[in-house]
């Protein structure tokens, strides 16, 4: 809320290597719980919610600065909820996830992790894509991005359970491979252009699937 975006974002970035720590340490030491579940979703609603709900929300009261004051009284009043539906809706994702036996190898709706890192590096991304300055676009992909965590679209698990060349893996390589190529040219800001590609490819997939393609 200071106005250290950057810094705010990759702490997103440690938030998800934790979570990935937690859970494997838990499985080594065998010490899985059910509390230890919920613990941990109610941690990701802070670190994949809270968070990115407020550095969307300090950014978008930044890109107000271009637009006339007759409206800005109206936009900040109703600014406070839109950021609000991040936390919220991850929230509800969350407690949807921890009730569903049928996203073990995939899941329904776009992961929380995901959506943090879309949202919560818009800032970063915004210096070499200009359109992300706007308060608008950046208003819209708010709703549309918390509206997709609650979606029922299928979207890929990164879980390997091995790493043959066939089937799911051949979309978990293609996401693997857009990241290393975006990463060393747009840097930080690379993280929204890669869950993009990753809701694409996921489409992608699952329509080869449907078509019976593979």
């Amino acid at each position: 809320m200071k106005g250290n975006l950057e810094a705010a974002a990759l702490w997103i970035i440690a938030s998800a290597v934790f979570d990935f720590c937690d859970g494997l340490a838990a499985r080594m030491l065998k010490v899985s719980s059910a509390i230890g579940k919920e613990l941990d979703s109610l941690s990701d609603v802070v670190s994949f919610g809270v968070a990115p709900g407020m550095i969307v929300y300090a950014w978008l009261v930044r890109c107000t600065e271009g637009i006339s004051p007759l409206h800005l009284n109206a936009l900040y009043e109703f600014l406070p909820f839109v950021a609000l539906l991040v936390p919220a809706l991850s929230a509800v994702r969350l407690a949807r996830f921890n009730i569903d036996e049928n996203q073990a190898t995939s899941f329904l709706g776009l992961p929380t992790p995901a959506n943090a890192m879309f949202l919560g590096f818009i800032p970063l991304a915004a210096e070499n894509i200009i359109f992300l300055n706007n308060f608008w676009v950046v208003w819209i992909l708010t709703i549309l991005f918390s509206l997709l965590l609650v979606s029922r679209i299928w979207m890929l698990s990164l879980k390997f359970k091995d790493f043959k060349w066939n089937g799911m893996n051949i979309a978990r390589y293609a996401l693997i491979a857009t990241g290393l190529i975006l990463l060393p040219i747009f840097k930080w800001g690379a993280f929204p252009l890669i869950i993009m590609a990753y809701i694409l490819i996921s489409l992608i997939y699952h329509a080869l699937i449907k078509l019976q393609i593979i």
